[in-house]
């Protein structure tokens, strides 16, 4: 008489009596991700974004400031060379002001019209030079002022670019070291334990080149365009100094 066969139960129960993991779908989007990940990945992936954020509003900004600051000089520039005289150029624009080409005409021509208005005539030969190394001075004190404004947001930039990937490594880190705690914890080094957490460690690393690429080559752009608009700041302030010792001369 034949014995009757036990069909076969496939379950999650394994031979050694622990229950294996059920597997992890692998269509998680990158907001499952973010929520299934640590707290310190979490951290790191906010501090990119943040940054990534940061970053592309300076680079936005600065791009419409240097376009506006370049028209602005062209404008200048032609009313600057069109034959007026300077004093009624300065009286136009004294009180309007508002770009550092302009900025640094009237800041040397406040010094010269109170040279020119008599006040300072009397003290001679000796008082001319000495009010013209003052006019130098002003036009060198107001060039680097508007240095200073021009370059801020350009150190972030710079910060980011180079360490940028230095961070989304340092969540790589963090993320392989949770992920062997799960292999220890789950006594498994099957993939569905392992990719999740290794695939969380991996996407602070990409978010981290996102965030330092961008701000690298902004950070070289407006350093190469900021350096040429400040070499034309100073071409200017050196041809009104021309013009303004020629000036004393007479």
């Amino acid at each position: 008489m034949e014995m009757p066969q036990i069909p076969q139960r496939i379950d999650s129960i394994a031979v050694s009596g622990t229950v294996t993991t059920p597997p992890i779908p692998q269509d998680s989007s990158v907001f499952d991700m973010f929520w299934n990940a640590g707290f310190m990945i979490k951290i790191v992936i906010l501090s990119l974004l943040l940054a990534s954020i940061w970053s592309w509003t300076i680079i936005i900004s600065k791009h419409l400031k240097l376009k506006r600051l370049n028209v602005e000089a062209n404008i200048f520039e032609d009313n600057f060379w069109s034959g007026a005289p300077l004093e009624s150029l300065y009286r136009e624009m004294k009180d309007v002001a508002y770009d550092p080409i302009s900025n640094v005409f009237c800041a040397a021509m406040t010094e010269w019209m109170r040279f020119s208005s008599g006040k300072l005539k009397s003290s001679g030969e000796s008082g001319a030079r000495s009010v013209e190394q003052r006019v130098e001075r002003i036009m060198q004190i107001a060039i680097r002022k508007e240095i200073d404004e021009l370059e801020k947001g350009l150190g972030f930039l710079s910060s980011l670019g180079t360490n940028g990937v230095i961070i989304g490594l340092f969540g790589t880190v963090i993320g392989i070291l949770n992920g062997f705690k799960a292999i220890a914890l789950q006594q498994s080094t099957s993939i569905a334990t392992v990719a999740p957490v290794i695939s969380e460690a991996l996407f602070t690393t990409a978010l981290g080149i996102v965030a330092a690429i961008p701000a690298a080559l902004g950070y070289n752009k407006f350093m190469n365009d900021t350096n040429r608009y400040i070499n034309r700041l100073e071409t200017f302030a050196d041809e009104l100094n021309s013009i303004i010792s020629r000036q004393f001369d007479e």
